[in-house]
């Protein structure tokens, strides 16, 4: 796959997200605020995905190995 496809693709994909989006309706600095919230929004959802899931897990791993009887050897 060359670049020109590539560039191609991209571009094709962002004209969907702005047509799913609505933000091809928008004035430019309306889409500015529109796209800087979204971004702000999806980095705050991962963040916390990435601090919180593993506390969770580890969290419900011992939940459920007490109730099943499996001692882990594995200390905190």
């Amino acid at each position: 796959m060359d670049f020109r496809h590539v560039k191609n693709y991209l571009s094709w994909l962002y004209y969907q997200y702005q047509i799913i989006s609505c933000c091809a309706v928008l004035e430019p600095w309306e889409q500015s605020m529109f796209n800087t919230i979204l971004l702000t929004i999806f980095a705050m959802v991962v963040y916390t995905a990435y601090v919180f899931i593993p506390i969770h897990v580890r969290l419900a791993w011992e939940f459920f190995s007490k109730i099943c009887g499996y001692h882990s050897t594995i200390s905190s």
